[in-house]
């Protein structure tokens, strides 16, 4: 389902920290799943942080910007929010 701001789809992004637990959030802030991965690898590669200005997480409902410091993340995974196959980046 596309965002309804963005017209971009809603995607998932769950986030698997060293020695922590995985968190997801909801995000409409890519024109796909390739533009998602490209941009997290990125910025996993440069050890910078993930900006996403139109995500929400599972504990509340509303959208919100986000910044995601991702020094400590062993990996991401992203996926369509409506399908089961994801892609997973190192």
């Amino acid at each position: 389902m596309p965002d309804a701001t963005s017209g971009n789809p809603e995607l998932i992004i769950r986030i698997h920290p060293v020695g922590g637990d995985d968190v997801s959030f909801v995000t409409g802030d890519f024109a796909g799943l390739g533009q998602a991965v490209e941009v997290i690898t990125r910025a996993l590669n440069e050890r910078r942080s993930l900006v996403l200005t139109q995500a929400r997480s599972s504990r509340e409902p509303d959208t919100s910007a986000i910044v995601i410091n991702l020094a400590n993340v062993i990996s991401a995974r992203v996926s369509e929010k409506n399908d089961t196959a994801d892609r997973r980046i190192l």
